[in-house]
This record gives structure tokens, C-alpha cells and sequence, in this order.
């Protein structure tokens, strides 16, 4: 009722139920669920949200999908009437808790990191109440300018014409940093972009390392010795060890 009434209303007596100490903890409760069940801690984690990701770099590469191998309905996304390419925007509807795990297929390790099961770390990354409150929006931009722009945004590169496009992750409305995940991308730029070719080459391996057949299909837990694969700390990177 607290989260429900604020959002609605502005303000809820039933926050005062308990201590701000005692929202912290649970608000940590919840970054230990969702980075254990649907992020790098869990072994479907990148797995659940690649199919967003196919979708996505489809339509920056412009093509449709005529095999995906994960959950894609490749009926809709190998027919232009339903899965139009050329558009300058695009609208995706889902759970907003989906962002956890797209953010995973991403390979957006900038959020990865095991959390401490025992005690509140204090400031980190991975904390829900901002990744997906309640109506949670992810923004990806292609931004395109008349020469490359330098990391600190002082002006353009070169002295002739190179029309160069950068893509910039939006989450609720601030910037997700490329660089801070992939080097390629350069962690110096001070607008977190990252140059269109270089993305499209870092996300390459994506589907692959979410290894969604396994992930969604195999037999974990069979008294072989992926017989503890749940057990919280084993998944670093949102798939099933190799």
C-alpha cells in the first residue's frame, strides 16, 4: 500500500508502518531477488531478455528474423508487415521488471557484481527501486552527427565531413555510461555514448554467451556437479557456467 498510494497519491500513511531503516532493507531484499532470479546471479538471466536484444539489433542492422534461437516468434519477426524496419521509432510494451534482464542481455556488467546476502553494502549499482520503479522506461537513441565528437564533448574530430552515429542508453530518464561496460566504447566519453559500428560489434556475441537452449532447457541440479548451480554467488554473468 506505501509504494502503491505514493505513486498514486503523492503520499501514504502506511509508509510509516515502519522505520526508514526497515524500507532500506527491504528495498535491498528485493535488489538480492532480482539480481539472483532475473540478472548475472541467475543462470536464465541473460537468457530471458536476449530476445529483446535479437529484436533490437535487428532493427539497427535493418533485417527481419528468420531464426533467432531463443523465444522470438520468428512468424512475426521475418515479415515486414509485422515487424516493420526503416522506422525512426520504435515502441516496445512489456513488464517493466523485464529491463533487469534485457539490460543482462546486454551484457551491461556495469550492473553486475554479486551483492552481499547478509548485510546492506551501502551505495551500488544494482539497486531495483531505480533500474524498474513503477512505469520504468528504457530509451535507446541513435544519434547521428556531421563528424565524430570528441569524449569530452568539446567539439568534432577532423576537419572534413564523416558523418559518424552514436547510440545512447536512456534508463528512467538518465544516461546508462557504454563505456563503463564495454571498453570499446570508451569510458572517457562524458555522454556515456558509444559509436554505432563499435556497438554493433560489441553485441555480436550476445546470443551466444546467453546460451538460451541450455539455460532454459537444461537439467541443472541432476546430482552432476552443476548439482549446486542455484546456489546464490555460483552465476557471475546471467548464464549457466560453461
Amino acid at each position: 500500500m506505501c509504494p502503491y498510494e505514493t505513486v498514486a497519491y503523492g503520499y501514504s500513511r502506511f509508509c510509516d508502518l515502519f522505520t526508514y531503516e526497515e524500507w532500506v532493507g527491504f528495498g535491498y531484499s528485493v535488489d538480492l531477488a532480482f539480481y539472483g532470479g532475473n540478472s548475472f546471479g541467475s543462470p536464465v538471466g541473460r537468457a530471458i531478455g536476449i530476445g529483446y536484444q535479437q529484436e533490437v539489433m535487428a532493427r539497427l542492422k535493418n533485417h527481419t528474423l528468420g531464426y533467432s534461437g531463443s523465444q522470438i516468434n520468428v512468424t512475426l519477426d521475418n515479415n515486414t508487415d509485422t515487424f516493420p524496419l526503416n522506422q525512426s521509432l520504435y515502441l516496445d510494451f512489456s513488464h517493466d521488471t523485464n529491463i533487469v534482464s534485457i539490460l543482462t542481455a546486454f551484457g551491461l556488467r556495469q550492473f553486475a557484481g554479486a551483492l552481499d546476502p547478509k548485510a546492506y553494502p551501502g551505495k551500488h549499482n544494482f539497486t531495483l527501486s531505480h533500474l524498474t520503479p513503477f512505469g520504468a522506461r528504457l530509451d535507446i537513441e541513435i544519434i547521428q552527427t556531421p563528424k565524430p565528437l570528441k569524449a569530452d564533448r568539446s567539439g568534432y574530430i577532423g576537419e572534413t565531413e564523416q558523418v559518424t552515429k552514436y547510440v545512447h542508453f536512456v534508463l528512467n530518464q538518465r544516461t546508462v555510461p557504454l563505456g563503463w561496460s564495454f571498453p570499446e566504447c570508451d569510458a572517457a566519453r562524458l555522454d556515456g555514448w558509444c559509436e554505432f559500428e563499435t556497438f554493433l560489434k560489441v553485441q555480436e556475441d550476445m546470443p551466444r554467451r546467453a546460451r538460451y537452449e541450455y539455460a532454459c532447457f537444461g537439467e541443472f541440479g541432476k546430482g552432476d556437479e552443476e548439482s549446486d548451480l542455484f546456489e546464490y554467488g555460483v552465476v557471475e554473468d546471467g548464464a549457466p557456467p560453461v
